[in-house]
């Protein structure tokens, strides 16, 4: 299947979550907004598709920094509104970086507003479409996912892949997330999908193999909860390093004791007296994928990242 004219895909890469766009005769919709960094390339990309229209909203599936990294400059840019988990929606208001988990994960957002809030149950015109919105926690206790039974899409932000699917961030700081997860890949199993638009990666059209491996990878990750805490040490590590491009090992281990979603992570694994070695072995066996680059006192990004 491909993609009805009305809904276009901006895949990125790291650091940026896809972005949808939904445009119809009415109104253009931007789902989801990268990350901060990237945020002037957002801009471009939409106002490229747009040709001349206005922007008239965002809307986030959850507020992640690489999925709503690009609200404000996209709301400087045009006067829209702005619709957001209702769960997140005081931490919003309060601008709670730590709830936000921006401080915790050490990630950046610049402050962005609201105009309204979604709740799973809500409906959404989008693109000439009806959008069932759908509760997804697992990865983020507040994301949401979004359901066109015509034309069978799913727009999954982080709550599926096709290979996988986002950190269980929840289980890190000892709440539940894994039980969670499972009943959204219940969800999911349940919908008529022709194609799913997933928050990282390009579209597919074969959800149930999708769900076979989701299903296997949370079954690996529930029967040993430290391997979901590696996963996320080893993710945050690359993605700041993709952000800012080299950090010394003393700057790693500092982020390891002061961004607490981090530290929850490194608790998991070692004692803290044991947490330089913990990182000097992650990012080994990181070098060793070819994520990052290896040096005397510090890590590098690739040469062909961007």
């Amino acid at each position: 299947m491909t993609l009805p004219d009305s809904i276009r895909v901006f895949e990125r890469g790291w650091l940026s979550s896809n972005n949808v766009l939904l445009v119809d005769e009415t109104r253009a919709a931007l789902v989801d907004t990268g990350y901060a960094t990237h945020a002037a390339q957002t801009v471009a990309l939409v106002q490229h598709a747009l040709a001349g229209r206005t922007l008239d909203a965002i809307v986030n599936t959850h507020l992640h920094s690489d999925h709503c990294g690009g609200n404000a400059r996209l709301q400087t840019q045009w006067r829209c509104d702005t619709l957001i988990p209702a769960a997140s929606a005081d931490a919003v208001r309060a601008w709670d970086a730590a709830r936000l988990t921006f401080d915790a994960t050490a990630q950046t957002c610049e402050r962005f507003a609201f105009t309204g809030k979604l709740a799973p149950g809500d409906r959404l015109s989008l693109g000439g479409f009806d959008w069932d919105v759908l509760g997804a926690p697992g990865h983020d206790p507040d994301s949401l996912m979004l359901y066109a039974p015509e034309p069978r899409v799913l727009i999954s932000a982080d709550a599926l892949w096709e290979n996988g699917f986002g950190v269980i961030f929840p289980e890190l700081d000892g709440a539940s997330g894994f039980a969670e997860q499972q009943a959204v890949l219940d969800v999911i199993a349940q919908l008529d999908i022709a194609m799913v638009i997933p928050g990282h990666g390009a579209p597919f059209a074969d959800a149930r193999a999708a769900l076979e491996r989701a299903n296997s990878r949370l079954a690996w990750l529930r029967a040993d909860p430290a391997r979901n805490a590696k996963n996320a040490l080893k993710v945050l590590i690359v993605f700041k390093l993709l952000d800012v491009r080299s950090l010394s090992f003393d700057a790693l281990n500092a982020m390891v004791a002061n961004a607490s979603i981090i530290r929850a992570a490194a608790q998991q694994l070692a004692p803290e007296s044991a947490w330089p070695a913990l990182v000097r072995e992650l990012t080994g066996e990181l070098a060793k994928s070819g994520a990052l680059v290896l040096r005397e006192h510090g890590i590098e990004a690739p040469a062909d990242t961007v």
